[in-house]
């Protein structure tokens, strides 16, 4: 085993021996964060004129009973057997049932969501860094400012406001239309599970669903990609490599697509990790605006009712999403750029 691979090694172990602790912190602070917030969980689901008793028997069911500390081992114990309790306001359903059911509409959205944010980002991105100081580069430069910067909410109504409600040409929320069958789950993911069914009909209705808020999620996205793209390629393309195959007379496709774009795209692989915690983060706001049944949406709701176990769990799962995320892109990238030691 070579010495690179040794080095990797030890990194990785060491930032999955980590990864339980930054989990742990996580839980800690979202516990205490929400029994520092004012009122009453019970009496929010309940009503302030429910029988004492009913009160009491629900408060000792979700584990609400007892001191803080008592609660907060409580909690741990069960998160350390990966038991994320039940709803407070559903009762008898488990909060894993809960990411079940609503994490794919979730991850259906972040994935088109990324598809949208790496075609514009990377386009854009390209071509003001090919045409240095011209109004291609100034505009590519003002939209990576302009969309990185802009309210996602205030995106998605303003799409909303355009291509539904002024042109009818999509529909304005939610993911299917009620009156329709949904697509038979194979993943939980329409536009896959209608594709793998042959469901032409669910697979365009599905697409029409998905256009405005992947659209709306990825276009903020996309200037961070812009941005990346745009400096690193700039910086390659001045590089002395590029410029000697200039001199061998390699044609300048050539150069760009083999030499210069492969090396400026490995910051952009960097930063896919950190791009997923901040659509994770975006998606409520973008869930909540077109009324997307997703997991986001479904933590904004539990936020609101004070549900405590499912906020508690709905954010150490998307912190462990995060966590592998940025482990499999440190692999990645140690994989395909041999320059980097750990």
């Amino acid at each position: 085993m070579s010495s690179r691979i040794k080095a990797l090694f030890y990194y990785i172990t060491a930032r999955l021996m980590l990864a339980p602790i930054m989990l742990w912190a996580i839980a800690s602070v979202v516990f205490l964060l929400m029994r520092a917030t004012p009122g009453d969980p019970i009496d929010a689901i309940l009503g302030p004129r429910a029988p004492e008793e009913v009160k009491v028997a629900l408060r000792e069911q979700v584990g609400l009973t007892g001191s803080l500390l008592s609660q907060y081992l409580g909690y741990m114990q069960n998160l350390m057997r990966f038991n994320l309790g039940k709803s407070i306001s559903t009762k008898e359903q488990t909060v894993w049932q809960i990411i079940k059911n609503f994490f794919p509409a979730t991850a259906e959205l972040a994935i088109y969501a990324l598809i949208v944010a790496l075609i514009v980002g990377l386009t854009i991105g390209i071509i003001a860094a090919l045409r240095p100081n011209s109004k291609w580069d100034v505009g590519g430069r003002l939209f990576g400012i302009v969309t990185y910067s802009l309210p996602l909410f205030w995106v998605g109504m303003i799409l909303q406001l355009v291509f539904s409600v002024q042109l009818g040409w999509l529909p304005i929320g939610t993911r299917f239309p009620a009156s329709a069958e949904p697509p038979t789950t194979v993943f939980g993911l329409y536009t896959i599970d209608s594709l793998m069914k042959g469901d032409w009909n669910n697979l365009w209705t599905s697409f029409q669903y998905l256009i405005l808020p992947a659209t709306s999620l990825g276009i903020v996205i996309s200037g961070i990609f812009e941005r990346i793209v745009r400096v690193n390629l700039r910086q390659t393309l001045l590089s002395d490599y590029v410029e000697a195959a200039k001199a061998r007379g390699i044609k300048p496709s050539s150069i760009l697509f083999n030499h210069a774009l492969k090396n400026a795209m490995i910051p952009v692989i960097t930063i896919l990790g950190l791009t997923l915690a901040s659509m994770l983060g975006g998606a409520v706001l973008t869930e909540v605006t077109f009324s997307w049944p997703g997991l986001a949406n479904r933590l904004f709701e539990a936020i609101v009712g004070r549900d405590y176990p499912v906020v508690q769990g709905i954010v150490v799962f998307f912190a462990i999403i995060v966590t592998i995320a940025s482990i499999l892109v440190d692999i990645i990238n140690a994989w395909i750029d041999p320059r980097i030691r750990y």
